[in-house]
This record gives structure tokens, sequence and C-alpha cells, in this order.
């Protein structure tokens, strides 16, 4: 009877044992798995990030070794000529430093987004869109756009002043740049809830709603083509994101097609009671 029971007790440690380490194969499994799907999810990222790269870096390249070429090929050419290729090089020369500055920038909010968040400091937002808008005047003059800003100069928020400054910037030039003459563009900052939000609203063409959801990804369009021939570098809302959730908040769009937009940074408001 012993023995029987003895065999009885080893067997289901036994079995209990087996279950235990299946258990634990399955969690290491999963896990595994998991870490595998999201390394891999990574690599992806980071090839398609290269090829965006690439591809936009090739463009003005491509441009200016073009322009060379037909400058060399051809000592004599009027002078007329030669000035309208060196305006080709210098006007892709700028193209490239503009890529590269917004490249810089994300790596750099990146690598320290946890530091900054660390030292925001309570500030009023008026001095951040003032500051945006002035930046902003003369591109906005160049349109024959009015742009208005309204901010309560007793608000504040915790803030990296420079920081956010440059991304409510990067909406004001995308709000100008999208927009036709003699539009209006208005900046606003209020409380709302437990946020302060940075409102840039314009009158342009707006944006069709299956883009909204991929508008803050680097180097994402809606119209390549006419992008590039406005300048941009396909980075700014990337930046404008990142920013965002540096300071611990996060970002929106709303639009309507031929009406306009409305890009919003949200922050955490200073005072969480603020209605």
């Amino acid at each position: 009877m012993n023995d029987w029971l003895n065999l009885t007790t080893l067997v289901i440690a036994t079995l209990a044992g087996l279950a235990v380490v299946g258990v634990i194969a399955l969690v290491v499994h999963r896990s595994i798995r998991n870490l595998m799907l999201r390394l891999n999810k990574l690599e992806a990222m980071r090839s398609d990030f290269v090829a965006n790269v690439s591809h936009e870096v090739k463009t003005p390249v491509s441009a200016i070794k073009a322009a060379v070429e037909t400058i060399q090929a051809d000592p004599a050419m009027p002078r007329e000529d030669a000035e309208r290729f060196t305006k080709i090089i210098a006007r892709q020369a700028d193209r490239l430093s503009a890529i590269v500055d917004d490249l810089l920038s994300l790596a750099r909010i990146e690598q320290h987004a946890g530091e900054i968040y660390a030292e925001l400091q309570s500030e009023p937002v008026v001095s951040v869109i003032e500051a945006a808008c002035e930046t902003c005047q003369a591109h906005a003059q160049e349109k024959k756009i009015t742009l208005n800003h309204s901010c309560d100069p007793a608000l504040k928020a915790p803030i990296n002043a420079p920081l956010l400054e440059q991304a409510t910037v990067n909406l004001i030039v995308n709000a100008i740049k999208y927009s036709s003459e003699g539009t209006t563009v208005e900046v606003c900052a209020r409380p709302r809830g437990r946020e302060v939000l940075i409102e840039v609203t314009d009158e342009g063409r707006g944006i069709e709603p299956e883009h909204l959801p991929r508008l803050f990804e680097r180097f994402y369009r809606t119209d390549k083509a006419r992008s590039r021939a406005l300048g941009g570098t396909g980075l700014g809302l990337s930046i404008v994101k990142h920013v965002a959730e540096a300071h611990g908040g996060r970002v929106s769009v709303e639009s309507e097609v031929g009406r306009g937009s409305m890009f919003c940074i949200h922050l955490l408001a200073d005072d969480p009671t603020a209605k």
C-alpha cells in the first residue's frame, strides 16, 4: 500500500513538474517570439528609414551633379545660363542642409527625451507663441497671409521653451505653406482640462481623411511632388510629434478638404485643476 502511495505521489509530482516546465517553456517561447517580432519590426523600421533618407538625399544630389556637369561641359556658357545653374546648385544645397538639420534635431530629441522631460520649467506659453509668430511673420507677409495669435499671458505650462518654439514654428510654416494668398492662419494657446493646447489653424485646401493617421511619420507626404516643390523635408511634423512627446504630451490634427486644418500640440497643464 505504501509503495502504491509513493508511486502515485511520484507520478503526480512528476506530472506537476512537467506541467510547470511546460508553462515556463511556453512563457519563454512567447517572450522570445515577441522579442523577435519586436526586433523584426525595429529592423523593418530602420530599413525603411534608411531607404527614405537615401531617396530624399538622392534627389538634390542628382540635381547638383547634373548642374555641375552642365557647367563643366560648356566653359563658354553665357553668364545668364551659368547663373541659372548656380542657383539650382545653391537651392538644392539648401535643401540638403535642411534635411541634415531636421535629422539632427530628431536624433537629439529622441536621444534626450527623458532629460528634456525631467528639466521642464513652468513658464508662460505666450512668450513661445509670440516668438514663433514673429519668426514666421515675414513668410506670411510674402504670401499676403494674415497671421494672428492669442494666448492668456497668465497661462503657464511645464515646457522647454526653445524646443516648443521650434515645434510651433514648424506648424505655422506648414500652415502658411499650404494656404492660399489672402487667407488667415490662427495660432492659439488655451487651457482645456488638464492640458494646455497650442492650436494652429489654417484655411488651406485640407487633408484627405486617409492621410491623417500617418501625417506625423517621418518623410510621409500627402503630395510628394508638391511638398518638395514647396521646400519641405518631410520631417517637420515628425519633429513636432517628438517635441510634444518629450513634454509628456501628444499631437493631433483635424482637417476637412476644402476648409482647412487644425494641428494641435497637447501639453500637460501647469495646474492640474485648470479648466
